[in-house]
Formats: C-alpha cells, sequence, structure tokens
C-alpha cells in the first residue's frame, strides 16, 4: 500500500471531538471514570470509539488508562469523555487533588502506607 493511500485513510483524532480540544469537565490524568450502569448495553447510536470507552469503563479506569488502551490523545480521550458525562453514559469520581487540608491528609496517609510496604 502507498503511502499517499494509507495517508488518505487515515482519520485524525480530532475529527471524533469536532475540533474542540476542551472538555466541560476538569477531567485530570488521574480522574477515574466508569459507566453509569454496568448492565446495560451501549447506545445503538454511538460513535464506535465512545463504544469503545464504554466497554472499557464498565470497570473504573482513570482517563490516562483509557487513552492509553486505546491508543488515542489524551486530549481528545478527555473531550470524548466529557460527552458521555453530559449525556449521564459516564460517571466521573471526584477526584483528590491535594488542595483542601483534608485531601492533603488522605495523600500523607496513602505516602506512609506506600513507604511502609516498600521498606
Amino acid at each position: 500500500m502507498s503511502y499517499r493511500r494509507r495517508r488518505s485513510t487515515r482519520i485524525r483524532p480530532y475529527t471524533f471531538t469536532g475540533g474542540r480540544t476542551r472538555s466541560r469537565h476538569p477531567l485530570m490524568v488521574q480522574t477515574l471514570v466508569s459507566v453509569a450502569d454496568p448492565m446495560a448495553s451501549p447506545p445503538r447510536n454511538m460513535m464506535p470509539e465512545s463504544r469503545d470507552i464504554y466497554e472499557l469503563c464498565r470497570e473504573a479506569r482513570s482517563v490516562a488508562e483509557v487513552s492509553a488502551e486505546l491508543k488515542i490523545p489524551l486530549g481528545v480521550t478527555q473531550v470524548l469523555l466529557s460527552d458521555l458525562a453530559d449525556q449521564g453514559i459516564v460517571f466521573i469520581h471526584p477526584t483528590i487533588t491535594g488542595h483542601s487540608p483534608s485531601e492533603n491528609q488522605v495523600l500523607e496517609r496513602a505516602l506512609r502506607g506506600l513507604e511502609r510496604l516498600f521498606q
């Protein structure tokens, strides 16, 4: 197959998002997402990429995991996940950011626990 033919059959990832590069939800790489109802079938009118995300997120996954597993750029993954969340198809789990005192305590406890594991 010639280079020109291969190149013309590829789809640019940002065509999946209509050229959008920002998600409407604050999705960090460590943010966990899962389908709202793991037992439900995916909607019939989903794009193939969204269907792949749906199937992968039957178990909670981080945004980074979804991006890596499906080989879709992180920005595209964030926009697609945000769209699915707006439709009520995926649930975005709250993310610990370390910006509040209680979150800092949780992070410090987790760090101490990890340090004990590797001593």
